[in-house]
């Protein structure tokens, strides 16, 4: 066999670390965005792409489809009207940018905003995607701890005070308030009220992260923090990956033209995907507001067989706060288990799972705490995944001890 050429003394410092080959999903698999194949709504995709090649798809032959660099204009046309009805967002075709999913949302607004050493406020449990991008970006993350509620507007008007007594002024604060990723919390509409108080105060911007926010089991939400807003300060993000699948790659912006008009200097893309776009402007317009509360429904009902699994193996052993919508599950568990370690031990055995410290600017507060995916398993891949979950942490940590409901189980 040939000898390989040597790339590595071209990689420049400063690199992500390598990522391991593709070996496929666990058998158990409750990590990632990933949502339940069963309510993808194929049959009227299919027809969506049908529909949007026949009437136009000799369209492709141009960049764009020759609708401008912001995005399919069908595509903005169906967010502004989705963005009034469900969020209050009062905004137009071009206030709104299409991007190939939240990710890249990130990057945009990131990339615009901050520069190495500046200084972001986000909350303490936080999307790993949002953390690990700061941090490659060398920015210093200021963490603020939540409650049932979301961010604490106590502990960030204090953390706004020391950073202006310090000479810093963050470059934008980073919240997901409608069902937190991971906590799964809602922030109330005087809290977020309270939000754009400080945030005027002290000049800095809110950066609102709105992915899940289709995804509320009572279908009542309240006013996104952009729509609130009195005087612009709120770059405002969504995804379609949450409400229709993961897969498709598309998201949104709704930012300000003296912002847009940078980040759409910054997407040297060419455009995303405009395939992706047509299907989901075609399918949207009659499916997406009888769809989603049929997904929700779903949805919710495998959280209940997550939350039965996990009192059932685990007993007291596994404390967490029932999500007010979503995809996720924030696990605690006794102080002892790393959950790092956990997640090696799992994935040996078949169970993915998300360790806490990924998700998290407090790493000993997250020490024990795991993030758990309900929407892609079956429930009974549930029910099994989370009993030889239950069966590793006892045999790694003596967590859970057998209790009366385990015994019970397996009579």
């Amino acid at each position: 066999m040939m000898s390989s050429f040597d790339f590595a003394p071209l990689f420049p410092a400063g690199l992500p670390a390598p990522t391991a080959r593709w070996t496929g999903l666990a058998k158990y698999s409750f990590v990632g965005g990933n949502n339940d194949s069963e309510q993808v709504p194929l049959d009227e995709l299919v027809e969506a792409a049908n529909a949007a090649l026949r009437r136009e798809g000799r369209n492709l032959a141009t960049y764009g489809l020759a609708h401008g660099p912001q995005g399919y204009l069908p595509l903005r046309e169906f967010l502004v009207t989705k963005l009034k009805r469900d969020a209050g967002i009062i905004c137009t075709v071009d206030d709104l940018l299409i991007v190939s999913g939240s990710l890249q949302a990130l990057d945009l607004v990131n990339h615009t905003l901050l520069a190495r050493g500046d200084t972001v406020i986000v909350e303490q449990d936080s999307y790993q995607g949002a953390l690990n991008r700061l941090t490659r970006l060398g920015v210093n993350v200021v963490g603020i701890p939540l409650d049932a509620d979301g961010m604490r507007m106590d502990l960030l008007a204090a953390t706004l005070t020391d950073l202006k007594d310090r000479g810093i002024r963050p470059k934008y604060i980073y919240t997901i308030p409608t069902v937190q990723n991971p906590t799964g919390s809602i922030m109330p509409e005087s809290r977020r009220a309270e939000l754009l108080r400080l945030s005027a105060n002290y000049g800095v911007p809110i950066f609102e992260d709105d992915c899940y926010a289709d995804l509320v089991w009572s279908g009542q939400r309240p006013p996104a923090i952009h729509a609130m807003s009195p005087n612009g300060g709120v770059i405002h993000i969504g995804s379609f990956s949450k409400s229709i699948a993961p897969a498709l790659r598309v998201g949104f912006v709704v930012a300000p033209w003296d912002v847009m008009s940078r980040m759409l200097s910054l997407k040297t893309d060419a455009g995303s995907g405009a395939l992706e776009q047509m299907v989901l402007a075609e399918y949207c317009k009659p499916h997406f507001s009888t769809h989603v509360p049929a997904l929700t429904k779903a949805l919710r009902t495998k959280l209940d067989t997550l939350m039965e699994a996990l009192n059932e193996q685990f007993g007291t052993a596994a404390e967490f706060e029932e999500p007010k919508g979503g995809i996720f599950l924030w696990v605690k568990l006794p102080d002892q288990v790393d959950t790092l370690k956990l997640y090696e031990a799992a994935l040996a055995a078949g169970v993915s799972i998300n360790p806490g410290p990924e998700w998290s600017t407090n790493k000993k507060h997250s020490s024990s705490r795991l993030r758990l995916c309900f929407a892609s398993p079956t429930h009974q891949q549930i029910r099994e995944g989370v009993a030889v979950l239950a069966e590793v942490c006892r045999r790694e940590f003596a967590v859970p001890a057998r209790s009366a409901n385990v015994e019970k189980a397996r009579a």
